[in-house]
């Protein structure tokens, strides 16, 4: 008898960090704007800018995904914001790793209530900075209230699980870099979702991690995360990859749009238009073979 109570409470002791740990969750504080790529809409860039604290709030800009050896603050990419009304804008980019980890690099990170990641590839901004000081000062950044928001490459980043991060070709889903800054945690995001016909790439990464919610999100189109939930803004579609939730028999994911909202860790949606209730045929089922 002594035997089988010690094997249960080994079973218990084993078991319960994996429950834990396999729930997807926003940053306590702060909020992310994670946008599926050719971001257009100018209300998305605005809600990121409100949640930095308006048009004259310290905005980082970091473009390392696009891969060149040099950004500075002529970088093209500060026209679209600086259109948006922003005035304090610095770009911080290294492909150093040291330099990566210097108090001088991360000073403008420290002083910002914003930072954006532009697109380009996703593994780019690992090789820089994953695991060095600059990381740990973004997770800050958030710590303290602030925005974290990105397209594209910027937007996968900030998931736990890197797709795409193959350093060969980024139709890879799972390539060479697999770990992302998991700013939300316990989750896949994908890009472009409807526009390149990606809709079912994400399939292939839950079902060989089935503890991970994958978020799908089409061009022009965001979620905002705030704490524990998100919304979806902007002109398309975001579809949810829930190992635990089909449609029917075969439909491995379904697809909000704007003014939608998602609970990351009792993993429902709400749709406003029908009162928040739950968004229909999408029902608890697990996966086959999951």
């Amino acid at each position: 008898m002594r035997r089988l109570v010690r094997f249960s409470l080994a079973i218990m002791i084993v078991c319960i960090p994996f429950q834990v740990a396999a729930q997807t969750r926003g940053p306590s504080n702060g909020s992310l704007v994670i946008v599926g790529g050719a971001m257009r809409d100018p209300g998305i860039m605005q809600r990121f800018l409100d949640l930095a604290g308006g048009p004259d709030a310290p905005i980082v800009v970091i473009p390392t995904a696009g891969g060149a050896d040099e950004y500075d603050q002529f970088y093209q990419g500060l026209n679209a914001w600086r259109d948006q009304g922003a005035t304090n804008l610095t770009v911080l980019h290294t492909k150093d790793r040291s330099q990566a980890e210097s108090d001088e690099f991360v000073r403008a990170i420290r002083e910002a209530s914003g930072v954006w990641f532009p697109g380009g590839r996703q593994w780019h901004l690992a090789d820089s900075y994953l695991d060095t000081q600059t990381e740990r000062e973004l997770h800050n950044l958030l710590d303290r209230g602030g925005v974290i928001g990105g397209s594209s490459a910027g937007a996968t980043i900030q998931g736990s699980y890197l797709v795409r991060g193959d350093t060969g070709s980024n139709e890879i889903m799972m390539g060479d870099h697999v770990e992302g800054f998991g700013f939300l945690t316990n989750s896949a995001i994908d890009q472009h979702l409807l526009k390149r016909n990606r809709q079912f790439d994400l399939v292939e990464v839950i079902q060989a991690h089935p503890e991970l919610l994958g978020i799908g999100i089409d061009e022009n189109t965001a979620i905002v995360v705030t704490g524990n939930s998100f919304e979806v803004i902007g002109e398309s579609y975001v579809a949810i990859f829930d190992n635990q939730r089909m449609i029917g028999d075969h439909g491995f994911f379904f697809f909000l749009s704007a003014g939608d909202r998602f609970d990351l860790v009792t993993r429902e949606a709400q749709r406003p238009s029908r009162t928040f209730q739950p968004v229909d045929r999408a029902t608890p089922k697990r996966w086959p073979g999951g």
